[in-house]
Formats: structure tokens, C-alpha cells, sequence
């Protein structure tokens, strides 16, 4: 059942990434022109990310922040932040480029959201459990709080949405993703503009 299930559901999301980039393809353009505007240049931001197994992939996405000259952290990370990036994380429009890694087939619709590589060698074994499936651009873990979490919540729900995947609850998620979107809720976490690095956990 389990292997049916991951057929017909990376059979879902390139349909739906194909049909998604098509319809959406004005959009799109749109925003790649706001953020060309607003940001300048590069439109798109490309960062190495964690996908199943482990293996690292490209994420891409629009831009939201002016370059950072070198530096790093959740501080210059604030300072970096535009209303007009604040704007496009508000209405997740930031991730539309997205759907090309969902047909290239290193995300999928619904699973655990993809982190950094570095971060791999920080999780407990069962947190690691989390990079079994194809990372998301949604997940339990977003639905259900998403920046506002803390790190041992989302990883949690991370692993829970593993042992627990199937189409019904791939719906539910999807369903819920829109009501979060239109909400705008859990877009930062405490005091930061995205969410703080994550550490390690006591193993």
C-alpha cells in the first residue's frame, strides 16, 4: 500500500507542478518583475537543502532579502528583510518557483519542509527519520504552527507525518495549507523574521 501510494502521489504532484506552473505562469512573471523592482538582482534565491535521504538539491525561490554582503545570522537576517520580502513570506508567494523542484522531483507537495545540509548531522536518529519521505512546500508541521513552533514540535510532527502518510491526510494538509496561507499565521517565529538556526537536541 505503501509503495502504490508513493507512485500515484509523485504521479500527483508532476501534474500538479506542471499544471500549476502553467497556470501560474503570469503570476509568476509578476512577481519576478516585483521583485526585480523592489529587490533588484538576482530574482530567484537558490540555497542547498536536505531532501530524502539526505541528499542535498537546489530549493529555489523568490527572493526576499537584500544580498547579504557576507554576513550571516538571524540579526542581519532582520536587517535584511524588506516590506516587500515581508509582503511575498505573508502571502507564501515566495515559494511558487518551488513547483519546479516538485517535477524535478526533489520536493513534493505535501511532506516535512527542507532544511539546511548542515543541520543533518544535529539530529537525534529519530529526527532524522523526517528525510525517509520527499521534503514539502507544506507539511504537518506547517499547518499546525509553523514558524511559531519550536524545533522539537516540528520535527516531531515532521516524523508523525511519515508514520502516518497516505492520501487522506495529504488532503487534509492541503485543505488546511489555505486557510494558514489566508491567515498569514505562523509566518515568523519569536522576535526573528524566519525562525532561529537549529542547534542540536539532547540526544
Amino acid at each position: 500500500m505503501t509503495r502504490r501510494y508513493d507512485v500515484v502521489k509523485r504521479l500527483a504532484d508532476i501534474a500538479g507542478a506542471a499544471g500549476g506552473l502553467l497556470v501560474l505562469s503570469p503570476v509568476l512573471l509578476a512577481v519576478g518583475c516585483f521583485v526585480a523592482v523592489t529587490l533588484g538582482r538576482p530574482v530567484l534565491f537558490r540555497q542547498v537543502r536536505a531532501g530524502r535521504l539526505g541528499r542535498p538539491f537546489p530549493l529555489v525561490k523568490f527572493r526576499t532579502m537584500t544580498p547579504d554582503g557576507g554576513a550571516a545570522g538571524i540579526a542581519q537576517d532582520a536587517q535584511r528583510m524588506t516590506r516587500a520580502g515581508q509582503l511575498l513570506r505573508a502571502t507564501s508567494l515566495d515559494e511558487l518557483p518551488t513547483l519546479w523542484n516538485v517535477l524535478r522531483g526533489d520536493m513534493s507537495f505535501v511532506g516535512p519542509r527542507p532544511l539546511l545540509t548542515a543541520y543533518l548531522d544535529r539530529y537525534t536518529p529519530e529526527q532524522a527519520r523526517r528525510h525517509e519521505v520527499r521534503p514539502g512546500i507544506t507539511g504537518l508541521a506547517q499547518v499546525n504552527g509553523r514558524n511559531a513552533l519550536g524545533w522539537e514540535d516540528k520535527f516531531a510532527l515532521d516524523v508523525r507525518y511519515v508514520d502516518e502518510r497516505g492520501p487522506a491526510l495529504d488532503l487534509r494538509i492541503l485543505a488546511r495549507t489555505v486557510r494558514t496561507v489566508v491567515a498569514r499565521d505562523g509566518i515568523s517565529g519569536h522576535g526573528v523574521p524566519t525562525t532561529v538556526e537549529f542547534l542540536g537536541s539532547d540526544r
